[in-house]
């Protein structure tokens, strides 16, 4: 594929959403109830099925997922996987070597941080459940 071609591939707003979505852990009816009263499961289904999504929609999104709109606006997971794919290379015939076993980043405080982000969203996810229980 060249570089013309990878231009002219439409990203998948959509799919790109429920990407983002599933990576979180964050489910339809969660993404739902966090949008209004307007959106339900089916109608983020919908939504995720959309080439093109909205510029005011996506934004409400990204802001909900905590993620640049632009991430979603412009994700091409093929287009990573070749960059990535035409990158990598490895200077020993041993696929085994050619993995960083030392990165310049700490791993388990990638995992503490994204345990804590996680936290925080179902803290918050838990208040707004009590409001609305609170509301009936």
């Amino acid at each position: 594929m060249t570089y013309t071609d990878m231009q002219d591939k439409k990203i998948h707003q959509g799919r790109n959403i429920k990407r983002f979505r599933e990576m979180l852990g964050i489910k339809q009816e969660a993404l739902a109830l966090e949008l209004g009263d307007d959106w339900n499961q089916k109608k983020i289904s919908l939504l995720e099925q959309k080439e093109t999504v909205e510029t005011d929609i996506l934004a409400q999104v990204a802001k909900i997922l905590k993620v640049p709109a632009e991430a979603i606006e412009n994700f091409d997971e093929e287009q990573a996987v070749n960059i990535i794919s035409n990158t990598f290379t490895s200077n020993d015939t041993s696929t085994l070597n050619a993995v960083n076993i030392q990165p310049t980043f700490n791993p388990i405080d990638k995992m503490v941080e994204l345990y804590e982000r996680m936290l925080e969203q179902q803290k918050e996810m838990i208040e707004k459940l009590e409001r609305l229980i609170e509301k009936e």
